[in-house]
């Protein structure tokens, strides 16, 4: 027979939703806010940097970053977000969640105003400081991601973890909006005060110099929430399941989680002595036994999110024609360099309003309810489905505009209203306390690999089929249509691997990772099987 569940981990589990739960959303959402602003607000200062330092006398567009330049700006963090994942992650497990959680908001807080500090006058050394303070800041926030989804699981109460780790999630979309707003606001105040003419007008002097504060203050803006939550992430005692599983400090678990909940909680060292003599808890990651209880488990989040941010990180492939189109962002030499940032930040913006925002809410308010399995596959069925609406009649929806904004805003509320969520909630549920932590981090990075493929495969792939109609400085491509067809087979995928992926709903952490039984509870269930 199984173990008895520990009576600090079973109050836990049962706990009604109180004042703690909401202060740990809050610490935890708020690393994510600052995760979110930072690796997205490059995005809108990308232009302007083009206009600064890659200005060509008499051209008769605007100066932009070189391909490889682009690439290197834009992508050095998601490099350095992979590296935080699978580092912070094992570390997190090592050393426990807490002593690792401050050191991921203090690199995040240096690197951010440092990245606004990039030292240097040319656009060569600009750009290698920037991308050099980039690379440390992903990997801060790269720590970000299974600490906080493991601290939030292992606070959680069974009924309402999955709200409670998709609400730190969700708070992704507020970092992306806060973004937005910000660079509208910056770009508003240095345009009304330092007037400049457009482009088309006077080369020269549409990109005033006052315009390199811009981009600097927007970037260095992301470590003011970071600072702000650094003293609550060190007042934050332990997690009761670190503490009595991986510590095996079954005292120090009672005394912390009695001052947390304000109940009486007996210490049981006997009950966790018993558990970890077990040998069905010894086993680590690279062995038979974790294989055959969890390998399967580890396959289905790893790919899964990796798919999944493919096409997410894919969207920028249609924005800059989407919103040209429509009239959100003019052409280029229509605007003076401040003025673009204020257009590009105030289009991003729009989108996260409509579709971001809404759609992570929509999965806080029902992941407990129909399941995180349900909410995965519905989600990919949908991104699956919108985009083949896109791409088979495309040369329609290019003329139709309105329609095509509207079908791109459904993929991507059901992105986020699906696996951008299930896919950060799950991996911090079904693996074991001691495993936890590093098992997230690997998924996490693989999304993070889906991510590059994502954000820079297709940027070449969807480039035209004429090579005399490609974007400067890349080759020809197989077109935005076959690109559309392509992302729909990986969602097509992603919901194959979703089935691969066990359904947490309602259950103990213990009990998904089975780590508090004993030995002879050792062999899998019909279920597992």
């Amino acid at each position: 027979m199984g173990q008895e569940q520990l009576k600090v981990l079973d109050a836990l589990d049962s706990a009604k939703t109180q004042w703690y739960h909401f202060t740990a959303i809050v610490i935890a959402g708020m690393g994510f806010f600052t995760d979110a602003y930072d690796l997205f607000c490059i995005s809108m200062v990308t232009k302007l940097l083009g206009r600064i330092y890659y200005h060509v006398e008499g051209s008769p567009k605007p100066g932009s970053l070189p391909p490889n330049v682009s690439a290197a700006v834009n992508g050095v963090a998601l490099c350095g977000t992979l590296t935080g994942q699978l580092f912070f992650g094992w570390l997190g497990d090592k050393l426990g969640r807490k002593k690792v959680y401050g050191m991921t908001l203090m690199v995040m807080v240096i690197c951010s105003i440092a990245s606004g500090l990039s030292f240097g006058r040319d656009a060569k050394s600009v750009m290698t400081t920037l991308c050099f303070f980039r690379f440390w800041l992903g990997f801060g926030i790269g720590g970000d991601y299974p600490l906080s989804a493991t601290i939030m699981s292992e606070y959680a109460n069974k009924k309402t973890r999955g709200a409670f780790i998709a609400a730190v999630f969700a708070m992704q979309g507020f970092g992306i909006l806060t973004g937005g707003v910000f660079a509208i606001m910056v770009s508003a105040i240095f345009n009304s005060i330092h007037k400049a003419p457009a482009y088309m007008v006077n080369p020269g002097l549409s990109t005033p110099p006052q315009a390199d504060y811009v981009w600097r203050v927007i970037l260095m803006f992301g470590a003011i929430p970071a600072a702000l939550t650094f003293y609550s992430r060190m007042k934050m005692p332990e997690t009761a399941r670190y503490t009595a599983l991986v510590a095996k400090n079954a005292a120090q678990a009672a005394s912390d989680m009695s001052k947390v909940m304000q109940v009486d909680i007996e210490s049981e060292e006997k009950k966790v002595e018993t558990i970890a003599k077990s040998s069905a808890n010894s086993f680590g990651l690279f062995s038979k036994e974790f294989l055959r209880r969890h390998g399967l488990h580890l396959f289905g989040t790893t790919s899964t999110w990796f798919l999944l941010d493919i096409a997410f990180y894919s969207q920028n492939l249609f924005q800059k024609d989407i919103f040209s189109a429509i009239g959100w962002i003019p052409a280029a030499p229509t605007m003076n360099a401040v003025q673009e940032v204020f257009k590009i930040a105030r289009a991003q913006t729009l989108i996260a309003l409509c579709s971001t925002v809404p759609g992570y809410w929509f999965t806080v308010f029902f992941i407990d309810r129909i399941g995180r399995f349900r909410i995965q596959l519905m989600g990919f069925f949908f991104m699956t489905a919108f985009m083949l609406a896109i791409a088979i009649p495309y040369g329609y929806w290019m003329k139709h505009l309105m329609g095509f904004v509207i079908l791109y805003s459904l993929t991507f509320f059901f992105a986020n209203f699906g696996p951008n969520a299930t896919t950060f909630v799950v991996p911090a549920e079904i693996f074991p306390a001691r495993l936890r932590s590093t098992c997230h981090g690997i998924s996490a990075a693989a999304g993070k690999l889906g991510a590059m493929v994502g954000a820079f495969g297709f940027l070449y792939l969807a480039q035209n089929q004429d090579p005399s109609k490609t974007d400067a400085g890349y080759p020809a491509g197989i077109g935005v249509q076959n690109s559309l067809y392509v992302l729909a087979g990986v969602n097509l995928l992603g919901l194959v691997c979703t089935f691969f992926v066990p359904e947490s709903k309602g259950k103990s952490l213990e009990e998904m990772s089975r780590e508090t039984e004993g030995d002879e509870d050792t062999k899998p269930t019909e279920e597992e099987a």
